[in-house]
C-alpha cells in the first residue's frame, strides 16, 4: 500500500537552504517504491526530481502575511487533499495541519541568541526577529511528533524553553568550499581569515582588538582579512570608522566562490569568533583545507569541529586570549590538543537518508 509524505519548503529558493533541499529529495529514493514524495516548493523548476511530485506556492514567499496564511490555513487544505501520513515541514515552522505524523526541521537558533545593545543599534531588525522567532517557533510546536536541530545544544534549548522531547539531532552533510586539488594558491605566513558577513552576532570586534594588540605589541609582520568592505550596512560601516586604521586588518569585501577558494589558500590560519550560529560552515571548511583553527569557545563550535587536532577555542569576549594564540601561529609554536568528536544521544542521524527514517517513525529512536 503506498503511503505518502509531503515536505514544505516553500521560502527556500537559493544557498544553502536550496541545496538542502535538493539533497533532502534525493535522499527521499532510500525510503522505498512504497513511499510517495510531495514537495511544495516556491518553483519546481529548481529541482531534477522525476518522481516528486511537485507543488509550487510562488506567493509563500513574497511577505510573512504570505508565509502565515499558508502555514496555517492553506496547507490544511493540501492536507486534506493528499492525506500524507507524514508532513515534514523543512523551514521551523509548525503549520496547523491534521496528519497522522508532523515533524519540524528548526535551523535558526536566534531565539536563543542574547541580543544586547549593540544588536540593538546596528542591527535593530536582527534584534526584533529574535524575538519574533522565539514566538514563532512557539506556535503550534507541540502538534509536532518530532523536533529536529542541527546541534545537540539546540536540542537542550528547545526542551528548556518550549518544553518538547522528541527532539532530533541531525549533523548537516558536507561543506560547500572545495578541498585543495591543485597548488593555485599558497599558503602566506602571518594572514589570518575570519569569512563571515557583517552581522552584530559575529563579534567581529574581539578579532579586530585582537590584532590591535599584536599591531602594538610586534609592529606588524601579519594581516587579518575580513570579508566585507565596510559599506555593507551601519553595524560594516561602524567596524570600518573604530578599526579600519589598523595596518594589520583587511576589509577585502564579500568573496566569490573562486575568491573564497584563494583566501583559504592563503590563509595560515582561520579565526571564527561568532557568537551564534546553527553549524558554522567556516569550520567544516577549514577542516577540509586542514587549517589550523582559532574558534569561540562556545557549545556550537565544539560540536561543528568534533574531532580535530588544529583546533584551540578561546574566550568569545576576550582579544588578549585571542591575540596569545594568533602570536603562537606567527611564532610556530602553535599546538593545541587534539579534540575529540563527543558522542550525540539518540535520537540522531548522520546523514539525510538516516533523517528521512527518523521523520517517517522508522527505529525505536525516532520514537524518544
Amino acid at each position: 500500500m503506498t503511503k505518502r509524505l509531503i515536505i514544505s519548503a516553500v521560502n527556500f529558493i537559493e544557498g544553502g537552504p536550496l541545496t538542502a533541499l535538493r539533497e533532502c529529495l534525493t535522499a527521499t529514493r532510500s525510503l522505498g517504491p512504497e513511499w510517495e514524495v510531495v514537495a511544495l516548493v516556491h518553483d519546481r523548476q529548481l529541482f531534477d526530481h522525476p518522481w516528486v511530485t511537485f507543488r509550487e506556492f510562488p506567493k509563500a514567499k513574497t511577505s510573512w502575511l504570505q508565509r502565515l496564511y499558508h502555514e496555517y490555513w492553506l496547507f490544511q487544505r493540501i492536507a486534506e487533499e493528499y492525506r500524507p501520513e507524514v508532513w515534514l515541514s523543512l523551514h521551523d515552522t509548525s503549520p496547523r495541519v491534521r496528519v497522522p505524523r508532523q515533524v519540524v526541521y528548526c535551523h535558526n537558533p536566534s531565539p536563543f541568541y542574547r541580543s544586547g545593545w549593540k544588536d540593538l543599534r546596528w542591527d535593530p531588525r536582527f534584534f526584533l526577529f529574535t524575538l519574533f522567532y522565539r514566538y514563532l517557533y512557539g506556535i503550534n510546536i507541540h502538534a509536532n511528533d518530532l523536533v529536529v536541530v542541527q546541534q545537540d545544544w539546540l536540542r537542550q534549548a528547545f526542551r528548556r524553553m518550549y518544553g518538547v522531547q522528541s527532539v532530533a539531532v541531525a549533523h548537516p552533510v558536507g561543506a560547500t568550499a572545495p578541498a585543495p586539488v591543485d597548488a593555485a594558491a599558497a599558503v602566506q605566513p602571518g594572514v589570518f581569515l575570519y569569512p563571515a558577513l557583517p552581522r552584530t552576532f559575529k563579534n567581529f570586534e574581539v578579532l579586530c582588538e585582537a590584532a590591535e594588540l599584536l599591531q602594538r605589541k610586534r609592529g606588524g609582520g601579519f594581516e587579518v582579512r575580513l570579508t566585507l568592505s565596510g559599506s555593507e550596512s551601519g553595524y560594516a560601516a561602524q567596524l570600518y570608522r573604530r578599526y579600519g586604521q589598523c595596518p594589520a586588518l583587511r576589509f577585502i569585501g564579500r568573496q566569490n566562490a573562486e575568491q573564497m577558494r584563494r583566501q583559504y589558500g592563503e590563509a595560515a590560519a582561520v579565526v571564527f569568533p561568532s557568537k551564534l550560529e546553527t553549524w558554522g560552515l567556516p569550520i567544516s571548511e577549514t577542516k577540509l583545507w586542514n587549517k589550523p583553527l582559532l574558534a569561540a569557545d562556545l557549545p556550537y563550535a565544539h560540536e561543528a569541529v568534533g574531532a580535530y587536532d588544529k583546533v584551540a577555542f578561546f574566550p568569545p569576549d576576550d582579544a588578549q586570549a585571542l591575540a596569545v594564540l594568533m602570536e603562537s601561529v606567527l611564532d610556530g609554536h602553535y599546538s593545541p590538543p587534539h579534540h575529540p568528536a563527543a558522542a550525540v544521544a539518540q535520537p540522531f542521524a548522520a546523514d539525510w537518508a538516516a533523517l528521512l527514517q527518523l521523520v517517517i517513525g522508522a527505529g525505536p529512536e525516532a520514537q524518544r
